[in-house]
Order: structure tokens, then sequence, then C-alpha cells
């Protein structure tokens, strides 16, 4: 299964993500995460529909306390998330987004794609980082996501620069 850059416009999409407000590194307080700015771009574009990952366990307002009940998570495998991912059949194209945290995604968006058969899904990536770049998250989701082509045109945007990337995203998309 190959599609050109052009045909994913015209793909049923969804795009899965999770995101932060509050403290953010180099950002400072935020009331909207980066990463939601971005998959709000992707629906208004190509018009995709939107799932965000929300955790069970809200992470801390503060940056510093923020990054580290992440890695802890991530070393538990410990995040529960308070809704499933909806089923998938009917979309063509999975957009996943994350922010990049200790080269991986936030440990809920393992939990919400842990159990999801994608087989025959098409899976594009996007991060927001603040120098990460995508990190270890587009080897993660083609572990995770089974059955999936995951593309390797993911794409990484500073999350300092989010609210001028949507010219880029166009662009990617």
């Amino acid at each position: 299964m190959s599609f050109n850059n052009e045909s994913y416009k015209d793909k049923k999409s969804l795009v899965i993500y999770f995101s932060r407000a509050d403290e953010n590194y180099s950002v400072g307080y935020i009331t909207k995460g980066n990463t939601e700015v971005i998959a709000e771009y992707i629906k208004d574009i190509i018009n995709a529909d939107l799932f965000k990952v929300e955790p069970k366990n809200s992470y801390s307002k503060d940056y510093d306390t923020c990054i580290k009940e992440a890695k802890e998570r991530q070393t538990s495998h410990n995040a529960p998330i308070i809704e499933s991912v909806p089923n998938i059949n009917n979309y063509e194209v999975i957009y996943i987004g994350a922010p990049v945290y200790w080269s991986y995604m936030p440990e809920e968006m393992v939990t919400a794609l842990k159990d999801i058969d994608f087989t025959n899904k098409i899976i594009r990536v996007f991060t927001t980082h603040e120098g990460s770049g995508l990190g270890s998250i587009p080897t993660q989701v083609k572990q995770i996501c089974k059955g999936a082509q995951v593309l390797d045109d993911s794409i990484a945007i500073y999350g300092s620069h989010v609210n001028t990337s949507k010219d880029e995203i166009e662009k990617w998309l």
C-alpha cells in the first residue's frame, strides 16, 4: 500500500494526540498545549477528526515537576488514560502527535495505542519539542502500531514556533 503525498489530504483521517498546557520549556505558561495547536492545524487543513489522549492523573503545572513525573511514568509503564481511542476502522490515515518526553512519547500515548489493530492504516507522526526533534518517537510508533505503514516523513515543530507553523504543517500535509 502506498500513496503519493497529495492523496493523504483526500483520505478519511484521525489525529490522535497528547498535549499539555501549563508551564512548558522555553515557552512559559500556556493555556493550550503546543501539540494541540498542531493537531488543530491538521484538523482545519484536511478536515480530520481529533482525539486527545487525556491522562487520568494530570501532570503538574510546574515544568520541572512534570518532567520528573513523565520519567517515572515511562519507567513504571503506569499511565492510565480517561478514555480509550475510538474505533479507527473507518479511517485510512492516522496522525499521531506528541511532545517529546525523554526522547519518547508520553506514556499515556503508549497506553492509548498499544492494543489497537492498525492493520492497513497509514500513520504519519508529528512532534513538538524544544531541541529533541523527533526523538525516538517514529521508531516507538513503528513498534507499537502493529500492522500499520508508518511513513518516514515525520515532522518536528519547536513548541516555541507552533503559533507560526501553520504554513509548514500545510506543506507537510
